[in-house]
């Protein structure tokens, strides 16, 4: 897989071993455990995407030192709270181009499940799984209120990013997750109403909020809290409600 990046055209003038080096700077200085062979990986999944946004818009980042941090470092960053995570497998919730799903997989190496309402998008993760190699990854077309009725408790973390409010993640998350599953959400500058909303919804959910990181990311990219819910008993309503309720009438 080192070697994809060199047929792929790139967009911009970082070559391989420059990204590599930073990227590897960036995780000893967040104290992420992550090998070069993984970032490798991890850059050959850029460059698919980079490369796939020509026709189909993944991201609006498409510059390539703002994506090594805003995309492959911002998903590794998720990586400290999924190893706390009881063993089993993970759901990325509205994957989009496969962040921080893809990245998150690669280093953990939990199989995988990359879910995305959008028909367009789940093709292309598919196919840059199938790229990559990474036979432990699965794409799937779906909402996540109808994944929810046929796979009850059967994630041990469930992670989002610039997905939802945290009422909305909450609730969709609840249902998935095994007893003492996490999930784990990434947010720029939560204000104190959303935190506040979370918590009561986390409560209806039979849920808790155990661990909340914050992160300033490089070059003054931005903030990030990693926030971390577990789940710890059965909720007080029945889950998932229909499909469209938790975003149209959210629980706080």
């Amino acid at each position: 897989m080192k070697g994809l990046a060199m047929s792929i055209s790139s967009i911009d003038s970082l070559d391989r071993s420059t990204a590599l080096a930073r990227l590897e700077c960036y995780c000893q200085n967040y104290q992420l455990a992550v090998t070069a062979d993984q970032l490798n990986l991890c850059l050959d999944h850029l460059d698919l995407v980079i490369e796939k946004n020509k026709v189909l818009n993944l991201t609006r980042i498409t510059n390539y030192d703002s994506a090594l941090i805003l995309h492959i470092l911002d998903s590794l960053l998720f990586l400290p709270a999924v190893s706390l995570a009881p063993e089993g497998p993970l759901l990325d919730i509205g994957s989009g181009a496969g962040f921080p799903g893809i990245p998150l997989h690669i280093a953990s190496t939990r199989p995988t499940v990359l879910i995305d309402s959008v028909g367009k998008k789940v093709n292309a993760l598919a196919s840059f799984a199938e790229t990559l190699q990474l036979p432990a990854i699965t794409a799937i077309h779906d909402r996540i209120e109808h994944h929810a009725l046929e796979h009850r408790s059967s994630y041990a973390v469930v992670t989002a990013r610039a997905v939802a409010s945290l009422p909305i993640l909450i609730e969709y998350a609840a249902p998935l997750l095994a007893q003492h599953g996490l999930l784990v959400v990434s947010k720029g500058n939560p204000s104190n109403d959303e935190l506040r909303f979370g918590e009561a919804a986390a409560k209806i959910c039979g849920m808790k909020l155990i661990a909340s990181t914050s992160y300033d990311l490089p070059l003054d990219a931005g903030h990030r809290v990693v926030l971390s819910y577990e789940r710890c008993r059965k909720p007080s309503i029945k889950l998932p409600r229909a499909i469209g309720v938790a975003k149209k009438s959210p629980l706080a």
